[in-house]
């Protein structure tokens, strides 16, 4: 007989979707345990870049950034090309800034925002993953929360047509849990050979990272409940990973593209707009000889290294030597095994129509996110790091409404099951804003537990 256990709220997952949801629900008195199949929190939240898009900051008002939540709506649906579900971009802008305080207001340190892929104003806040996320865990457990680990959830339960729970393996056999409401937080499926094969086949060439637990386990146990999917189509990779293992990189790659380098491919000429968002440079990076790239850069672009940001820390790929390095163009080219008259005569082309105010034949004319403005590289010594495309998270997933209720495939609610995070679809539609993944994940976290409270308040009555 499975063992079993009762809990008002069961959680599946311990990202920062799954703790903020658990932690929500604790705080509004509620019993909740969260389930986390592996033996440590995070998931692929401490994998990632560290960073947040929201608008109205006090940060942005310190570095006299005038935002809005209009703002950011408009950028979510242009990156989105209308394709994104208006309602969540909605709910995304209505809650974000609340989101942004509370976090706050529990003990994340928030660092100075960063221009970034989508965005017309900077708006990416860094934030340290894994403090955050122990954090919100201390936090939760301090509020009366239950996390298990080690606890993999494998089917939901139902009765009368309604979810009322889980159940998991675990080390000690199969684990009952009965829930007034289950919220799946189990991210996305970059880990499942099957799945990608199955929704992404264009992305068979990119690497695969994410965190360890993304095998889809939440997408198919909704599926089998009837769950609708959205976004499936517009599975991306990620450009600036380093293509080879290496123990300096920590799935995020770098962009340098972004602070004023230029992107190259084998036959050492530019191939892209470095403007793109990344996931569009990506899939340009996997149309060239060998699926891979390079960012050459300048002193004055490593000058913009941030220690505090993982894609744009370019000193720390420098200490593991994965970037090359040398005095000119030419040697440079040398090292990274380029042809040095080619790679030397893109550069110097690239100088020369900055210098005149030539239009860019790429259409490059802001660094990212229309901010900022290309700069010539003519400081040495010169940098050039290898760059891969990789898929590190799925962004699409089953259908939510804007009280992260799990629709089915006619558009109706599940009863009794939620989700957020990485394993939901819709908001982001044909394209990604930088930092709304993690953005996401936290908002709909919020919302899915307090949702899920006053269902199991509702439910007791």
């Amino acid at each position: 007989m499975p063992e079993s256990r009762d809990a008002d709220v069961v959680i599946a997952g311990g990202g920062i979707a799954g703790l903020t949801a658990l932690l929500t629900a604790v705080e509004a008195g509620a019993d909740a345990l969260l389930l986390e199949r592996r033996n440590d929190l995070g998931g692929s939240t401490v994998l990632s870049s560290g960073l947040l898009a929201f608008a109205g900051t006090a940060e942005q008002q310190a570095a006299g950034i005038a935002d809005s939540a209009d703002l950011l709506r408009r950028d979510l649906l242009a990156a989105g090309r209308d394709r994104n579900s208006a309602e969540l971009v909605e709910a995304y802008c209505e809650h974000q800034l609340d989101t942004y305080r509370w976090l706050v207001a529990r003990g994340t340190v928030v660092g100075h925002p960063h221009a970034a892929s989508g965005q017309s104003v900077p708006r990416s806040h860094p934030i340290d993953t894994s403090a955050t996320v122990q954090g919100l865990a201390r936090r939760a457990r301090a509020a009366g929360g239950r996390i298990e680990f080690g606890a993999r959830a494998r089917r939901l339960l139902t009765e009368g047509g309604r979810v009322t729970g889980v159940v998991a393996d675990s080390g000690a056999g199969h684990l009952e849990i009965r829930a007034a409401a289950t919220v799946l937080a189990t991210g996305g499926f970059s880990r499942s050979g099957d799945l990608m094969a199955r929704f992404a086949p264009g992305m068979e060439q990119a690497l695969r990272h994410g965190g360890a637990g993304s095998t889809g386990d939440g997408l198919l146990m909704a599926c089998k409940l009837g769950a609708g999917l959205a976004d499936l189509p517009y599975i991306k990779g990620t450009f600036g990973i380093f293509p080879w293992p290496s123990a300096g990189e920590e799935g995020t790659g770098i962009l340098a593209v972004y602070k004023g380098a230029i992107a190259v491919n084998g036959f050492g000429e530019r191939f892209v707009n470095e403007s793109l968002p990344y996931k569009e440079i990506g899939d340009a990076c996997l149309a060239q000889a060998g699926e891979i790239a390079f960012q050459v850069f300048d002193a004055a672009v490593l000058a913009a290294s941030d220690s505090g940001v993982p894609i744009y820390d370019f000193r720390k790929r420098i200490t593991h030597g994965q970037v090359q390095q040398a005095q000119t163009i030419a040697g440079l080219a040398d090292k990274l095994g380029l042809p040095p008259e080619a790679l030397t005569k893109t550069v110097g082309e690239y100088n020369a129509r900055i210098a005149a105010g030539q239009p860019d034949p790429l259409g490059r004319q802001t660094m990212s996110g229309g901010v900022g403005v290309p700069v010539p590289l003519v400081t040495p010594p010169f940098y050039g790091f290898p760059s891969a495309t990789v898929v590190l998270a799925t962004y699409a997933g089953v259908t939510i409404d804007a009280s992260a209720r799990v629709l089915d495939v006619y558009g109706d609610p599940i009863p009794g099951l939620y989700a957020a995070g990485e394993v939901t679809g819709g908001l982001h539609g044909a394209g990604y804003v930088t930092g709304t993944s993690i953005g996401k994940s936290a908002i709909f976290g919020r919302i899915a537990g307090a949702a899920a409270v006053a269902l199991a308040r509702k439910t007791s009555a």
